[in-house]
């Protein structure tokens, strides 16, 4: 097998098993801290075990994540050379920023797992807002390395060599505001609907206490806000993005589309499969004009086709299909939450019908999988370069063999980790029910 192509899945698998844990790193911060804050204002101490008990399941979480981002790391220096001599010399900052950030989301996390009970309200709530500060921030960082190769900036090639470089305004690429943002709200996002997953799970259980249904319906309740609100934004956010691939990336825009010739008033296709013979998406749905409008604001908008690129420039265009997953999921989740929250408030005093429970208990892992094939969209779009325009994959990767080997090695690993991850947490909360808490509450 082609030694590029290996070292693009090692790389891609590595980051496809890190991501589950730094996303969750993010968005379950998010949660924890709207529990403190809820449990100050509410004087409701069922938020304060929400708290406790998902900062328990954040430690094993942020165990897992720490190395796997140091596989990460190291991987980039040793699978993409040519990537990391230029890296080194333009965008290296955000991943020295990065450190200060782990270093503040660790230390308060330090201070809040073990001194909780001994701190105040307000200095509870300050202590996980910083890990939280910290958490997003290490997020923010690198996706502004993201963001910079998809647009980079900061220096000039002259003759091969990267000359006149301008750390800041590579730090300040024109893509890195509406990516970051849409990173950070995925992540709330996906957070928020992890616990609504579970919380809808426990409320499809028949033999719960009075106390433990309030408990759950609560907790279901306050993530499926935060999880509609950062769904709407995700759908506002959207809108940016395709302007921002509109302008700077106008041959990812059209292989998502599968849009072949250049045009106005160019629909959206929905669905179906972009045939390069034909010129078009095979079996899609059309919406005329709204490609056009998304992207510029205006039906008469006049978007770039694939025709308009060599077809060696052109990014696999399976792509479609990935943006397809994306997007219904982040509509599909948006639609479910508003639904429940209607629900739950136009019958305030019912509970919500176990269909719905069922449905919801979907939203976590459908939140994880839009996560997934978002991150593989955003890094397949752009080939087959690795910084656009600037620097080819080919020319990134790294010349050494034996990587099928680590390929089956590091898969095995990575499968073990989320078995043994995902038993560690079954074992710990299965030993230490919601129930005992909430009885030691009362006493």
């Amino acid at each position: 097998m082609d030694e590029v192509l290996l070292a693009r899945m090692l790389f891609g698998s590595s980051m496809a098993f890190h991501i589950i844990f730094a996303t969750l790193g993010v968005g379950i911060t998010l949660m924890i801290l709207v529990a403190e804050i809820t449990r100050a204002i509410k004087k409701d101490d069922h938020y304060g075990v929400m708290a406790k008990r998902w900062t328990k399941g954040f430690a094993v979480l942020l165990g897992v994540a720490i190395p796997s981002g140091t596989i990460v790391g190291v991987m980039l220096s040793l699978l993409w050379p040519g990537y990391m001599a230029i890296v080194g010399r333009v965008i290296a900052l955000p991943f020295q920023v990065e450190i200060f950030a782990f270093f503040l989301e660790a230390v308060f996390m330090s201070i809040y797992v073990y001194a909780a009970d001994r701190l105040s309200n307000s200095m509870r709530i300050v202590s996980v807002a910083l890990v939280a500060l910290g958490a997003t921030a290490s997020a923010v960082l690198i996706t502004d390395a993201h963001a910079w190769m998809n647009t980079p900036r900061g220096f000039d090639v002259v003759n091969g060599e990267i000359m006149n470089v301008r750390p800041w305004e590579a730090v300040f690429n024109p893509s890195v505001y509406v990516t970051v943002l849409h990173v950070v709200s995925t992540a709330y996002m996906a957070g928020a609907f992890v616990i609504a997953s579970i919380a809808a799970f426990k409320l499809m259980k028949n033999k719960l206490s009075d106390s433990e249904r309030a408990y759950h319906r609560k907790g279901l309740t306050i993530s499926l806000i935060i999880g509609a609100v950062m769904s709407l934004y995700t759908a506002v956010n959207g809108h940016d993005t395709a302007k921002m691939l509109y302008e700077y990336l106008p041959v990812k825009l059209a292989a998502a589309e599968g849009l072949f010739e250049t045009q106005d008033n160019a629909p959206l296709a929905i669905f179906g499969i972009p045939d390069p013979e034909r010129g078009e998406v095979v079996g899609g749905i059309e919406i005329p004009g709204m490609l056009s409008w998304l992207a510029s604001g205006s039906t008469d908008g006049v978007v770039q086709g694939l025709n308009d690129f060599p077809e060696e420039y052109w990014p696999p265009l399976f792509v479609h299909t990935l943006f397809n997953i994306m997007v219904g999921i982040g509509f599909s989740l948006l639609g479910l939450s508003f639904g429940a929250l209607f629900y739950r408030f136009v019958f305030p005093r019912k509970a919500l019908p176990k269909w719905i429970l069922a449905v919801l208990v979907t939203s976590g892992p459908l939140a994880m999988l839009g996560i997934e094939t978002g991150w593989i969209f955003s890094c397949t779009g752009r080939q087959p370069w690795t910084i656009y325009g600037v620097q080819l994959t080919s020319e990134a990767a790294t010349n050494s063999g034996n990587l099928g080997f680590l390929f089956a090695l590091f898969i095995t690993l990575y499968v073990t980790l989320l078995v043994l991850t995902s038993l560690v947490l079954k074992f710990y909360f299965g030993r230490n029910p919601v129930s005992k808490e909430l009885e030691n509450m009362n006493v």
